[in-house]
């Protein structure tokens, strides 16, 4: 038997991919709030009466159109690969927002609506691969299971993030109670032999609603325990830190071993 790699199409999972995905996720955040509500004025008194529909159009269609792009590509891009993430995570913000809001499905209802999708996406996943490692996406069938968690995950995220945040702990609480838990997660990786695989998708779900509660505190008003700041100035700020990011952290495709007779 020969040993070979397959190297996959998303990056290797290191500490600055973390990093580079936490910013991704609060520049979903206020990218998304500062569609629906800033330019379309959902939470205002001349609201767009489909804001959170439309917001949700628009940033779906370019979801669909940039994961297209990365299946179609022949190996890892690294700005290619977090453009995607950051649209999913836009989308996952205005998705939760349309489904918590205009639906009238309320935090806790979709929550277990987001919940029951992530479940069912990674079940048919591992039903059809027999994993759901994210060292195995390079073949156009895993990456449209992979992509399809991810934006799950992310709408996820942002509903989960929502809910804590308006159950009174405020954002900054929020961000609090889900740092904690990125950190009891890190713990059990380097601590326990716990699944690696579990570990990973339990960590890249609770950044998203890291990210929500800091895109929040970022952009809400004083009053709601926010600070106020502009949405498109702040993710304008958020944008160029997560480019810088992408431009200094080191960027490698993740691989895995591939046994051939």
């Amino acid at each position: 038997m020969s040993r070979d790699v397959v190297w996959s199409k998303v990056p290797a999972i290191t500490l600055g991919f973390w990093v580079i995905k936490i910013a991704a996720t609060t520049l979903g955040e206020t990218g998304g709030d500062a569609v629906t509500m800033t330019w379309l004025g959902e939470t205002t008194s001349h609201a767009n009466p489909n804001g959170y529909l439309i917001g949700t159009a628009i940033f779906f269609c370019l979801l669909v159109m940039l994961v297209v792009l990365q299946i179609v590509a022949k190996r890892f891009h690294a700005f290619l690969y977090w453009a995607t993430i950051v649209a999913s995570t836009t989308a996952g913000t205005t998705m939760a927002d349309f489904a918590d809001r205009s639906l009238g499905a309320g935090y806790p209802g979709g929550s277990l609506l987001l919940l029951g999708c992530v479940m069912a996406s990674l079940g048919l996943w591992y039903r059809f691969e027999g994993t759901v490692s994210v060292t195995t996406v390079n073949t156009p069938r895993v990456e449209a299971f992979y992509w399809a968690t991810i934006t799950f995950s992310q709408t996820l995220g942002t509903a989960l993030g929502d809910w804590t945040a308006d159950s009174g702990l405020g954002y900054a609480g929020g961000a609090l109670v889900f740092g904690a838990a990125l950190a009891i997660a890190a713990a059990a990786y380097f601590l326990t032999s716990a699944s690696r695989v579990l570990l990973f998708w339990a960590a890249f779900i609770l950044t998203r609603p890291l990210g929500a509660t800091v895109g929040d505190f970022l952009d809400k008003p004083l009053d709601q325990g926010g600070l106020a700041f502009s949405r498109p100035l702040a993710s304008a700020v958020i944008g160029a830190f997560l480019v810088l990011c992408i431009l200094i952290i080191p960027q490698r495709p993740g691989s895995h071993p591939r046994r051939e007779t």
